[in-house]
């Protein structure tokens, strides 16, 4: 269902000027409305997925040109995006959900934009990484990001390792396929330790999940190895 706007805020957009804009991490209501203002009034929408992106564009009858700049092409996509910029186009960043530049190519093109001397804004909003730490019920006073962690197992075991000692709660994404090879490596490192798997953030099958590693092995099964989830790990105390 499409839903349009009536009245959207002014914005500061001027042209020649970059926003990374945050986009929904799964209800597509979660849109802020400057945010969707920043994307009615861009000149191109850059984003990770264009097919999923296009369905928040319909859903509120925005027609922006859209572009990919993902991983794999920000090597190309860079120099276009500053010369769109130094042309005095109004560009436009999302991610495939949430706050762009956080676990996706952002940052690169954050750094190539200061090196450039243009200007760039954040417009900010959802957040799995921050949903996913309250949700949990874990101190929020002092926490680590991680990002995702890596598929390798030896490398996994050290990246690991090293979060375990974190006195912070430590929050990771990861994958419905690689979420029990990593709640396996936690079991063998911390069999103890607390964790939460936080899972379809905003949706109606929204849920938290809590326990020690073997505990949340045996709940992770059927429909909940399902997109994308936010793990996270009670930071260390005196008594591990």
């Amino acid at each position: 269902m499409k839903m349009a706007i009536l009245e959207l805020p002014d914005v500061d957009f001027p042209p020649g000027k970059c926003l990374f804009v945050a986009t929904p991490i799964g209800n597509l209501d979660d849109m802020p409305l400057r945010g969707l203002a920043c994307l009615a009034n861009a000149d191109v929408v850059y984003a990770e997925d264009t097919r999923r992106t296009r369905r928040l564009m319909q859903r509120y009858d925005l027609r922006a040109r859209m572009e990919s700049y993902h991983e794999h092409n920000k090597e190309a996509a860079v120099p276009r995006i500053l010369d769109r910029l130094r042309a005095g186009e109004r560009v436009a960043v999302v991610s495939d959900a949430g706050m762009p530049a956080i676990s996706d190519p952002g940052y690169a093109l954050v750094r190539e934009l200061r090196a450039a001397g243009l200007e760039w804004s954040v417009v900010p909003g959802p957040s799995s990484v921050l949903s996913g730490l309250v949700l949990s019920g874990f101190p929020t006073d002092r926490f680590l990001f991680a990002g995702y962690p890596p598929r390798k197992p030896g490398r996994l075991r050290n990246f690991l390792g090293d979060l375990l000692k974190e006195r912070g709660t430590v929050i990771l994404l990861e994958s419905c396929h690689r979420i029990l090879k990593t709640i396996a490596a936690i079991e063998e490192l911390a069999p103890e330790r607390e964790l939460c798997v936080a899972r379809e953030i905003t949706k109606i099958h929204e849920e938290a999940l809590w326990g020690k590693a073997a505990e949340l092995a045996g709940l992770m099964t059927g429909p909940r190895l399902k997109g994308e989830l936010v793990l996270l790990m009670r930071g260390r105390t005196e008594a591990d």
